[in-house]
């Protein structure tokens, strides 16, 4: 994807958020898939962050990322309604106009060093999208006025996921084992764990089935790696083990 179509989708899903936090009746409601937060504080975290962001690309390659900042720490938001629908607006702009300026293959600091990602902004920005839409779908959630992520985002998050956060060369310290997951929009992946690490390849359409075999829409794929909804809501065939090792497992540890 070139990256005029991720920043506009970015904006996309930046929109949506701020829809949905300006249809919301009250802000201080609690968001059942960010615990301990409720919208506001969940508005706070998405503007700092995507602020945040702006400044990591802006800074270019090596640099250190600036502190995450504490959504119950001392507010940066506005209280006033119509001061965070602009502040927001603002933060995404922020990010997006360094994005713009450094283009998609400026290297810049990202956690993800080791996985198939390159680490740069255009990868940054692709990544965005993932937390800006998951970030929209709490805020949805929270008003139960959830909706599934858009058909384009969602399938672009699957292989997001899996090639950033899914993916490492830390050796795999289970039982080897392959993960197949097709999404019903038509794309396909295959998760392949094992001593040299995890890799995410596109499965082609002559390839045996792997080890566990899941199955859904792409949205429900990406509410799923990011713990919105739970495995029961996808389908699955085989072994389900090497994915929930897969989930809890933290490489870095």
């Amino acid at each position: 994807m070139e990256l005029p179509e991720v920043l506009r989708l970015i904006e996309d899903r930046s929109a949506a958020f701020r829809a949905a936090i300006a249809s919301a009746s009250d802000l201080d409601v609690q968001v059942p898939t960010c615990p301990g937060w409720t919208l506001r504080e969940l508005a706070q975290h998405l503007g700092d962050g995507r602020r945040r962001q702006a400044a990591i690309v802006a800074a270019g390659p090596g640099a250190q990322p600036p502190a995450k900042t504490d959504p119950k720490g001392a507010p940066t938001a506005p209280r006033d309604r119509e001061a965070l629908d602009a502040w927001l607006a603002e933060s995404t702009e922020l990010m997006l106009d360094a994005m713009r300026e450094a283009g998609p293959d400026r290297g810049c600091w990202t956690w993800w060093g080791r996985s198939q990602a390159p680490e740069t902004s255009g990868a940054v920005a692709r990544h965005q999208i993932q937390e800006i839409a998951v970030h929209t779908y709490d805020a949805q959630l929270a008003q139960g006025t959830e909706q599934p992520l858009p058909a384009d985002v969602a399938v672009e998050g699957v292989d997001e996921f899996l090639t950033t956060v899914a993916a490492t060369t830390v050796p795999w310290p289970f039982k080897p084992a392959t993960i197949d997951l097709h999404a019903t929009e038509g794309r396909s992946w295959r998760l392949t764990l094992n001593a040299f690490g995890v890799r995410c390849d596109d499965l082609t359409a002559d390839a045996e089935p792997g080890d566990m075999v899941m199955r859904g829409a792409a949205s429900e794929l990406v509410l799923y790696f990011y713990a919105r909804v739970p495995l029961d809501d996808l389908e699955t065939i085989g072994d389900p083990e090497p994915m929930k090792l897969l989930a809890d497992w933290d490489p870095n540890a």
